[in-house]
């Protein structure tokens, strides 16, 4: 089939490597302006049918077909084209980008109601409900289906002739929040069912956050100043409720379907209700199983407690459910709970034991976070001595104080947290500090949050300032760790950014540990970022709310720190990803007379960054690269050829990765990393060629 010419739609089911289409190596799409309406509107639903089929690869069955640079052609397309011709449906790929935000959560009624279920941590419970099973049902010949227990957020997803058209959280189990235009942003929620549907159609489903992702957002909370959420619960239900969509597609946020609450046509049992969900293109738990004895349901629940810390997503039990359908009807439901199905939890994943401290600690904006430190007690195969408190407000609803017994919860890989005091031993509960316990200056409260003074006289923020600057996913200064930094500053040698441009070789080589080598080293790290991408320059800043992506999208969009100082927040909401709140913080942060000095310290140390070059910015579009080992150029030039054109570095290996550039002296995790995900593992010629191709220079030499 010639290069961009699109099959009949019925075929895209039968998708495969070699299909042009679905796989493209090249796309001539005709002009947009060159089409009729009726060509268009052909063009448009064979471009929705293929994207839902490399979303449905991509997100739900982990087997993408095609680079993301060819799926960006392709929904660009649609774009264009649904823009052109006045096409836009509820439905269309396109809509997951988020809407307008709304004023407020509307309330509405369910389809039917979304009804509890008894539970307990006993087996003896769940045996007895075996038993009150076969005993209504008069019959042994029962059957369960097993699941697991999803610890996320409960929603109704109600479909009309195989299209989402609304979503709505659990609520009181009869009404619930309306949050249709924030679930649409979900990958994994389909807006068009695949297969044959039935014509009217309510979902059961979990909206959950992965835990790998829920690390990497809370680590960007804490980055950003923020408080980070308790658990991926509590971070699901919190954007679930936020009221600007752009906002919620922020959060990767993912959900599983796992029961048929009303359907014009139901399947005859729940095992048949799981692979219908599947084959209309919903993502399911692989998790599951159909047995006929009591105690297999409960081996079943032991087998997943065992597993629980590898399956990648949150789970609190098993859900042990009647298969047959006509079987469940009969047994029906108490007006709160349905009697067909029973939750056999795990033990709970908190402990008992004793604050031994409590400190303040103070963050890189001057956020300060109180953390209790803890007799070391194990919580769940996890030895925990300090848990966050969060903000003074946590500290006063808790009325905490040294000496007393507390109950500790943890869950995943988030920072322990105090549930609970049960046995309040101190004399007193803890008092909150009036003045910042690093430099003494006055605290600021705002809300339940507070706030140190000091600025970067503020040593402790002055040390986080300067790591983060140096950080990675900033400018990469190789050797600026946080021992070095806290070294210099307690010398005097750094007391505000710019002092990075004086450091000189005779204030550095004397230093414990240090010597020539290693001051001209740091040195010339230094100098290298007197030139930054302009994308790099403003993560380096540390803005609230201002990550890689919406970095670039500003560093695009403006071209110039000067140009963004003149930015209005209005200016500033019109870039692709800022919305209101990341609007004025941007706004906040750069109308700040104290960053703005340090703007003009650095600047007049000769730290001038460039601007994406408009001309080649989209070459490697799509391409995300991972380096390790030392390469012909720093790391961070390195980075900075690729993200100039429209490419992304990352400082982990993912299946997302494209290629990992391994130069001298690699580590091993990354190139085991990248064997596991069957990421391609190159040398920096190698690479050099394939950016050759895309018409971009990499330096070897």
């Amino acid at each position: 089939m010639p290069s961009g010419v699109i099959p009949p739609a019925d075929e895209l089911r039968y998708a495969s490597a070699d299909n042009p289409y679905l796989a493209p190596e090249e796309l001539a799409f005709a002009p947009v302006d060159s089409l009729d309406r009726e060509a268009a509107m052909t063009q448009i639903e064979q471009l929705r049918a293929a994207i839902r089929e490399h979303d449905h690869r991509y997100y739900i069955a982990a087997d993408p077909i095609i680079a993301d640079r060819r799926y960006d052609e392709l929904f660009g397309r649609l774009e264009a084209l649904e823009d052109a011709f006045d096409a836009t449906a509820p439905t269309s790929p396109t809509q997951r980008v988020g809407g307008a935000p709304v004023d407020s959560l509307e309330s509405v009624a369910h389809v039917t109601p979304m009804l509890s279920i008894d539970q307990s941590t006993e087996a003896a419970d769940v045996r007895a409900f075996d038993v009150r099973v076969r005993d209504r049902l008069d019959s042994d010949a029962v059957a369960y289906t097993c699941e697991p227990k999803f610890d996320g957020l409960s929603v109704e997803l109600v479909y009309e002739d195989g299209a989402l058209v609304r979503a709505a959280t659990r609520g009181d189990g009869d009404t619930g929040d309306l949050v249709t235009p924030q679930v649409q942003t979900i990958p994994t929620v389909p807006l068009r069912l695949s297969g044959d549907p039935p014509a009217t159609l309510a979902v059961r489903g979990e909206v959950y956050m992965p835990i790998a992702a829920f690390t990497a957002y809370n680590r960007q909370r804490i980055e950003a100043g923020e408080d980070p959420f308790a658990n991926p619960r509590n971070a699901a239900a919190g954007a679930l409720r936020r009221l600007d969509p752009t906002e919620v597609r922020e959060r990767p946020l993912s959900c599983f379907a796992y029961d048929i609450l009303d359907a014009s046509a139901l399947p005859a049992s729940q095992s048949a209700t799981l692979a219908a969900l599947r084959g209309w293109g919903f993502a399911v738990a692989e998790r599951t199983t159909r047995v006929e004895q009591i105690d297999d349901a409960i081996a079943f629940r032991d087998g997943l407690l065992a597993d629980r810390e590898g399956l990648g997503y949150e789970i609190d039990g098993t859900v042990i459910k009647v298969d047959d359908r006509a079987q469940r009807e009969a047994l029906g439901a108490t007006a709160r709970a349905v009697r067909w199905a029973f939750a056999y939890k795990f033990p709970a994943r908190t402990e008992e034991t004793r604050v031994e401290d409590i400190v303040v600690q103070v963050g890189r904006t001057g956020r300060l976070t109180p953390v209790a430190l803890l007799e070391p007690v194990d919580v769940s195969g996890v030895t925990v001595s300090r848990a966050s408190l969060h903000n003074p407000d946590e500290v006063e609803r808790l009325g905490i104080g040294v000496g007393d017994r507390v109950r500790v919860r943890r869950a995943g890989d988030v920072i322990p947290e105090v549930a609970a005091v049960v046995d309040a031993r101190s004399d007193e509960p803890f008092g909150f500090p009036e003045r910042c316990p690093v430099c003494d200056s006055p605290v600021r409260r705002d809300g339940p949050l507070a706030y140190c003074t000091g600025g970067l006289r503020c040593r402790a923020q002055l040390v986080q300032t300067v790591v983060h600057y140096g950080s990675r996913d900033a400018l990469d200064i190789e050797g600026l760790g946080v021992e070095r930094v806290e070294q210099l500053t307690a010398a005097g040698l750094i007391g505000e950014l710019a002092d990075l441009y004086r450091l000189d070789v005779d204030a550095l080589a004397p230093l414990e540990g240090w010597g020539t080598t290693s001051a001209e080293n740091l040195i010339a790290a230094v100098d290298a970022t007197r030139e930054p991408p302009l994308e790099r320059f403003l993560v380096a800043l540390g803005i609230p709310e201002v990550g890689p992506t919406i970095a670039r999208n500003l560093a695009v969009a403006f071209g110039s720190v000067d140009a963004l100082i003149a930015a209005t927040v209005e200016d500033l909401t019109a870039v692709d990803e800022v919305g209101a709140i990341v609007a004025e913080a941007i706004d906040a942060f750069l109308r700040n007379t104290q960053n703005r000095r340090e703007l003009a310290a650095l600047r007049a140390e000769g730290v001038e960054p460039v601007a994406p070059d408009p001309q080649t910015g989209a070459a490697l579009a799509g391409l995300t690269v991972v380096f390790t080992g030392r390469l012909a150029v720093s790391r961070s030039d390195a980075a900075a050829i690729v993200e100039r054109h429209g490419g992304s570095v990352t400082s982990s290996v993912s299946g997302n990765t494209d290629y990992l550039v391994i130069g001298e002296d690699p580590g091993a995790s990354k190139q085991e990393a990248a064997e596991a995900a069957d990421v391609p593992v190159v040398d920096p010629d190698a690479f050099a060629a394939v950016l050759a191709e895309a018409g971009v220079e990499f330096p070897t030499d």
